[in-house]
């Protein structure tokens, strides 16, 4: 990110009921962690963007992940890059280069993990600028934008982890 630039934060926390490894290994899959993003959606405008992960899976420090699709028919994409990788406590990554985004502009994303009584306590939190073009739509949406996709991280970590710990039973 810019020295120049404001940079704007949106953080929240919510408990998992699993244990602090088996929450940063889920974390650490992006395709299952960022799968808001990976599915069509009217937050998306009926598009869906595609992760594409390095060698290194997005589970390194230095390991890339791009994402790219269509979002209300604009095409927009991002690289990643990981620069923290500390298991099972905390992973952050941010954007490289100028992503071609609509609402908000280069970012940072930061998860961390605390032991919290029988599960966990996940706290996903983003710090971004708003984009270069389209400043005005950064200005109306890019706080809501930021709040819905740290919110689609925790509920999707929270849905995962209440379909291991019931089960997936299979009657025959």
């Amino acid at each position: 990110m810019t020295s120049q630039s404001k940079v704007r934060t949106y953080s929240e926390s919510a408990k998992i009921l699993a244990a602090p490894s088996e929450v940063f290994d889920y974390i650490d899959d992006h395709n299952k962690f960022s799968s808001h993003m990976n599915t069509a959606s009217p937050m998306m405008g009926g598009g869906k963007m595609n992760t594409y992960v390095d060698e290194l899976k997005g589970k390194a420090v230095g390991s890339h992940i791009k994402m790219d699709g269509k979002v209300f028919g604009i095409y927009i994409s991002l690289d990643e890059v990981v620069t923290e990788h500390v298991p099972p406590h905390r992973k952050v990554w941010k954007t490289v280069g100028t992503p071609k985004l609509l609402i908000i502009g280069q970012y940072q994303m930061k998860v961390e993990i605390e032991p919290d009584g029988s599960g966990s306590k996940l706290t996903v939190s983003i710090d971004y600028e708003l984009p270069k073009s389209f400043v005005w739509l950064g200005k109306l949406l890019s706080g809501w934008y930021a709040k819905w996709c740290v919110q689609q991280m925790l509920y999707g970590t929270q849905k995962y982890f209440i379909r291991i710990e019931g089960g997936e039973h299979h009657e025959t």
